[in-house]
Order: C-alpha cells, then structure tokens, then sequence
C-alpha cells in the first residue's frame, strides 16, 4: 500500500481548516489502495490556528502539527512539512479549500502514469484580480528565468514523488522557492484540470509586497540571467555612448558653429547613472543572499510539535 502524506502550510485559517481536513479524510475513504497523514504548518498564524491544529491532532493519530517560530512564508512552511513527511507520493494543497480535496485522486492518477509531479490546473480561478494579476506575473516570470514550459501551469495544488521532494530538502538556504526546486528536480511534469473554488471565509494572505518579494526571491535564488541581462544591458550602453562619442565629434568637425547639448547630456548622464545604480542594486541583492546564506540563516524555526509525527526537533 502506498502512502500519501499532505502538507498543508496553514494562516489565518482557523475557520477553514478542519474542513479541509475533513474533506481530506472522506476522500481517502474512497482511495483504499493508498495509506495517508496530514501535516499542518501554522507559519505563525495570529488567529487561533494552531489551537485548531491541536485540536485536529488530538482526534487523528495521523495528523502532525507544526507551529513556526515566526512567519517563514508560505515556502518555507511547506518546506517544513516537507522535511517531516514521509510518504511516497506527497500532495500538498492551501489551508483554505479553493484548492478540492476531494479531487486529489486525479492528481494520484496522473502520478501512477508515470509522471513525477503533478500540478492542478484550473480554468476559472475564484481569486481576486489582484491575485490572478499575481499569479500571471509570476508565470511569465517562471518562464523567462527557470524555463518553465508554456503551456505548464503551476499552482499551490500539486503532487510529487518522493526522489523529487527529497531532492528539494538538499536545498538548506534562507529562501527557498517551491517552483524552482521542483524544476530543478525534474521536467517530468503534467498539469490535470480540476475545479477550482470561491473563498468563502477571510481574505488572501498575500499582499503586494509578498507577492513582490516572492517574484524576485524566485528569480534571485535560482537564476543568473538577470546578471547576464545587466551585462548586455552594460555593453550595449557601452557601445551606443562609443558610437555616439564618434558621431559627435565628427559633427563638430563638420560643422562647428553647432552647439553642444546640455539638456541631452544630462539625460543621458541621469539615464545611464539609473541603470547602473539598478544593476549594482542587482548584484549586492546577490551578494547579500550569499552573505545570509554564509551566516545559515534558517528556513525556519519549529517552535512546537503535536501529533503523530511531532518529536520536538527544531531546525
């Protein structure tokens, strides 16, 4: 029999969550060829959450609780749980049911067919236009600096394979990206369609400024190309101030009575300072991350377990 452990990194959701759970356990009802636990991450959530996790564990010996120490963010919560489970196929899904339990048996299916991770896809997302503006730039994103398929949707709903989610626990660093761990593990990956829900209790965790620092830890923290671009950028602006240098020069020789532009001069001056202050910006973020990552700088700190699996350890 195969084991299914469910990771679900869990804030704000102390009204939502038993029900999750609860759908968790009526679906597995139904899939008696598979075995399951359930890991719960609060990321240090203000509400009552972890209460509610207590709680859950109290009646389930197959349900972990693990509370963080202060919010990691979403990342470094399903990392956490990830760490702790163990089965052979981990499915991991949001704490607020948009994302259906009771269809994880279609991303099972798509698993025993051979793929390594399977990621729900979704024709009418239920998220605000805020979120589904997030969710595009962070799909352009994963495409032009993790090369990501085009036609591969990645969502927080998804299954993987044990070699694929012990390969992303190799990574120990400050800020770990779940999309770029997973690609970095395999490209055997297939989307299945599945519904997806209307929230109907609290809002989005993720506020702009999350979901900025989001995009750019992705794009940070496993891709050089935006280095590469500064270079370009670099040699290009080199050698347009080069070529323009010749051309100037050479229109004083030809015609001399033509002014020197000292509007022009200074919008190039301030233009190119611009750039430059963004590309060194660029690469002390790079430096920086080194730097917090020399220092090991924790994905996170366990402050508490409960449950099945709990065994005090912190990292």
């Amino acid at each position: 029999m195969s084991k299914i452990s469910f990771v679900i990194p869990c804030y704000r959701s102390a009204r939502t969550l038993a029900g999750v759970v609860a759908e968790i356990q009526d679906t597995m009802k139904s899939l008696p060829e598979y075995g399951y636990d359930i890991f719960l991450v609060n990321d240090c959530s203000p509400d009552d959450t972890y209460e509610v996790i207590r709680k859950l564990c109290a009646e389930n010996d197959n349900i972990t609780g693990i509370s963080l120490a202060k919010n990691f963010g979403q990342h470094a919560a399903l990392m956490a749980g990830l760490r702790k489970s163990d089965g052979e196929i981990v499915v991991c899904l949001d704490d607020d049911g948009q994302t259906p339990a009771n269809e994880v048996g279609k991303l099972l299916a798509g698993i025993e067919s051979g793929s390594d991770v399977v990621y729900a896809s979704y024709e009418n997302k239920k998220h605000s236009a805020f979120r589904n503006f997030g969710t595009w730039m962070n799909d352009i994103m994963t495409r032009t600096m993790l090369g990501k398929p085009k036609d591969l949707h990645l969502t927080s709903y998804f299954a993987a394979r044990r070699f694929v989610v012990d390969s992303m626990l190799q990574y120990e660093n400050s800020y770990p990206y779940i999309i770029g761990l997973v690609l970095r593990a395999t490209r055997n990956i297939t989307n299945v369609p599945v519904r997806h829900r209307s929230r109907e209790i609290g809002t989005s965790g993720y506020t702009m400024k999350k979901l900025l620092g989001l995009w750019f830890n992705g794009f940070t923290a496993f891709s050089i190309l935006p280095l590469r671009i500064a270079t370009i950028t670099g040699v290009t602006f080199a050698a347009g101030g080069f070529v323009y240098g010749i051309y100037t020069v050479v229109k004083k020789f030809i015609n001399p009575e033509v002014p020197m532009g000292f509007s022009s001069l200074m919008a190039a001056v301030v233009f190119i300072g611009g750039m430059l202050m963004i590309m060194l910006g660029l690469i002390w973020e790079y430096i920086g991350r080194i730097y917090i990552s020399i220092n090991n700088s924790p994905q996170y700190v366990i402050r508490e377990e409960t449950g099945g699996h709990a065994d005090g350890h912190s990292e």
